[in-house]
């Protein structure tokens, strides 16, 4: 039985006693428009009540094909444009994604998150609260967002400040990629299975018997594979590094290190937005203590100082994120004019407003998650 959504985009369809999300916006990896949050937030909450479904299964699509990439995030054009415009469809964005990160993390029934391929951004906030979480050989997952003068919104000061050690701080500033393997060993996903086998997966998920005992368990025992060895061999070095206090403490200590990683992730922090870096280890570190909801409230503030930061002066074109989108994707000049340019140029002063909320408690706009 096919299901109508609002959107294109999205392909969804129950089959057995599962429904089945087809993220098929396969010309731009993916990446979630408006249109495609409300679309997939519809779906989940008609099927949320429905005692024909008994779980969700996503996935992504490619150009030529199901699987192959899931989602790559936001869509960031759209914000790039919107921001520009005025369009308060920007605000809605946010805040209607945020709220469909939470009811994922919160469905009462399992959700399976297919994470092959890329999943990043807005792609991690639609899978990191799936009870099930698989990826493979070809999953390619990270949280860019100090590349764009952003910050690792959709709940990711909740789920990276979660990794073991410091691996959360190190993932937030740098941006970097990890494979399916690291996701596993880091808490990002929990079952490795062999991409050619995915398919079979999916279909598998569609004639189980929900009437037998822990179907899940049975089906995840026949796909699941052994993932290869952590690939992050220098887990002590990032502890030791990306707990020191600040930026330009972890910036200096990197650059000190004569070792070809420490050259790099010092190489890589020195592109990023000066300003974000330290916003972003300060969200890390505060949503260390807070619950899933308290954190989304956070970054929804965060993400309305982001592009409007009326404590610095500036906004729209002027502000971090959209400097950041204009050189990795509109101009693709690859040479963002950040503001300050350096690290050790950032002040608390400029870093505070980021994390004070421009709503009373009462008018939030996420103010009814619990």
């Amino acid at each position: 039985m096919t299901v109508l959504t609002l959107n294109d985009d999205v392909i969804t369809e129950i089959r057995g006693q599962v429904g089945l999300i087809t993220l098929n916006r396969a010309k731009a990896l993916n990446a979630l428009s408006l249109g495609m949050v409300r679309s997939l937030t519809a779906t989940l909450l008609a099927w949320k009540d429905d005692a024909g479904v008994k779980a969700v299964a996503i996935r992504g699509s490619t150009k030529t094909g199901v699987f192959g990439g899931f989602c790559a995030g936001g869509d960031i054009r759209f914000f790039h444009q919107a921001a520009l415009a005025g369009n308060p469809a920007l605000e809605d964005f946010f805040t209607e994604e945020y709220a469909l990160n939470h009811l994922i993390h919160h469905y009462p029934k399992p959700y399976i998150a297919f994470m092959d391929g890329i999943v990043m951004g807005g792609g991690m906030g639609i899978s990191q609260g799936a009870s099930h979480r698989l990826v493979t050989e070809h999953t390619k997952m990270a949280m860019p967002e100090t590349n764009i003068g952003l910050f690792p919104d959709v709940g990711g000061g909740y789920f990276l400040s979660r990794c073991p050690g410091h691996a959360g701080e190190w993932l937030a500033l740098t941006g970097d990629v990890i494979d399916g393997s690291t996701a596993v060993a880091l808490g990002l996903a929990d079952q490795w299975v062999e991409s050619a086998r995915l398919p079979d997966a999916w279909e598998a998920l569609t004639t189980l018997d929900w009437m037998t005992s822990a179907p899940l368990d049975t089906w995840i025992a026949m796909f699941s594979g052994a993932a290869c060895a952590d690939s992050t061999r220098v887990r002590g070095q990032i502890d030791r590094y990306f707990a020191l206090e600040t930026v330009s403490a972890i910036v200096q200590a990197l650059e000190a290190d004569t070792s070809d990683w420490a050259q790099h992730t010092a190489a890589t922090l020195r592109k990023r937005s000066p300003l974000m870096l330290h916003v972003v280890l300060e969200q890390v570190r505060r949503a260390r203590s807070m619950s899933l909801a308290d954190d989304l409230r956070m970054e929804r503030d965060m993400v309305r100082h982001c592009f409007f930061t009326a404590h610095l002066g500036r906004s729209g074109a002027a502000s971090e994120t959209v400097e950041g989108i204009r050189a990795l994707a509109v101009d693709k000049d690859h040479a963002p004019q950040w503001s300050p340019a350096r690290i050790e140029e950032v002040s608390d002063a400029m870093v505070a407003p980021f994390l004070t909320s421009p709503w009373p408690a009462s008018a939030h706009p996420l103010r009814d998650l619990r």
